[in-house]
């Protein structure tokens, strides 16, 4: 008989609302049961687990994370590399991330694939979700931290590698005025998501990207054309047309929070989500490393190179949630969403950002103060979360 683990959950957001008295029936890493009360699932033997204060979550589901525990992706494009990153990003109760790489060489770009498919192989229930690739088909004007000499216009090979990828690459953030047309509908139709981001793109210039299947913005505000009297731009195109996503950078530094209360009054939490931009200082007692060959330096919270341009973020996705409901004062279901079931909407077939039977069984415990009391990763406590009574 195959043994079923239940927690009893007092309190419970599902990644799309609040529930009550529940327990979830674990087997095998995947949610297999969510009963109310005292119902049990049929069949199975029971070794229950109770969660009596503080709320359970769907671990949480980054898209952006170019790099922590000391580590940055474009410098580490390996197996190992990329295990230290997403150790770093667990620990804070992140469990699912895309890995980023920044614009680079083609060479490294396809090391990177290859780290993350070597991942997959050896541990399927990795929370490397794929991969996001950031550049390097940008406007230089919106190139932000990006190395000039990295970006550049996209050659029919360069989609073709991505295409023949699409297993790993999930995201490709690029400028749609750089782009010929048919390229981003060909990345489209490969299953890969386009977002629009480093760009100085009209909102005509998007509307027909979005013909070609553009799904949405990367760090809505940051590095893209502004809204104006007669131009809306990436800024007002993001804010005013249906069914596009957007995320967001909420660390404090990328974004006024009365800008953030702007794009979840017009977005809503089921397309705004938020992103850490993680590098490699986050979760680690380093407060500096190389990005092309440049050192970047954490000050005050912020990194920035060596002309103060700021350079990613220092911070875990937790960080951002908790900035945008204790500082900027959204509510916290819409933050929990925008942390778990709207990225996992994106990215469509990952089993990831939901409580719901069938998911991997990702979880966050949270203390009503918004401390962690416990992660769960497929199923199994960390080593964190493992030392804490009666939940190991």
């Amino acid at each position: 008989m195959i043994t079923e683990q239940v927690l009893r959950v007092s309190r419970l957001f599902d990644g799309h609302r609040w529930q009550r008295d529940l327990r979830i029936g674990l087997t095998g890493g995947r949610i297999t049961s969510l009963h109310t009360g005292q119902q049990r699932s049929r069949g199975t033997a029971s070794a229950d687990r109770s969660l009596e204060h503080g709320f359970l979550v769907p671990g949480l589901v980054d898209l952006q994370v170019n790099g922590g525990g000391g580590v940055l992706l474009n410098n580490r494009p390996d197996p190992a590399g990329l295990e230290q990153i997403l150790q770093a990003h667990l620990q804070g109760g992140t469990t699912s991330i895309l890995p980023t790489l920044l614009s680079d060489h083609p060479d490294c770009l396809r090391a990177a694939i290859a780290a993350v498919r070597e991942l997959h192989r050896a541990k399927p229930e990795t929370g490397a979700l794929g991969l996001h690739v950031e550049g390097p088909w940008f406007a230089t004007s919106r190139r932000g931290a990006h190395a000039a000499e990295r970006v550049r216009p996209p050659t029919g090979e360069e989609i073709d590698t991505l295409c023949r990828a699409a297993d790993v690459v999930r995201v490709v953030t690029l400028a749609p005025e750089v782009m010929q047309t048919d390229q981003i509908r060909q990345l489209h139709r490969a299953g890969i998501r386009v977002l629009a981001g480093h760009s100085e793109a009209t909102a005509k210039q998007l509307a027909a990207a979005r013909e070609e299947g553009l799904s949405g913005f990367t760090h809505l505000y940051n590095a893209m054309s502004p809204l104006s009297a007669r131009e809306p731009g990436m800024v007002g195109t993001a804010l005013s047309v249906p069914g596009f996503f957007a995320s967001l950078i909420a660390d404090g530094h990328h974004v006024h929070a009365d800008a953030i209360r702007l794009a979840a009054r017009c977005l809503g939490p089921d397309r705004l989500y938020l992103v850490s931009d993680a590098m490699a200082t986050a979760g680690s007692e380093s407060k500096h490393f190389a990005l092309y060959g440049e050192n970047i330096t954490e000050r005050d919270g912020r990194l920035v190179n060596a002309d103060g341009r700021l350079a990613g973020s220092a911070i875990r996705l937790l960080d951002a949630l908790r900035h945008c409901h204790l500082t900027v004062g959204l509510p916290l279901e819409d933050c929990l969403r925008m942390c778990t079931g709207t990225p996992a909407a994106l990215l469509r077939d990952l089993p990831v950002g939901l409580i719901a039977t069938g998911r991997r069984a990702d979880f966050l415990w949270l203390s009503d103060e918004l401390e962690v009391l416990g992660i769960w990763q497929a199923g199994r406590p960390t080593t964190a979360s493992a030392s804490i009574s009666g939940v190991e």
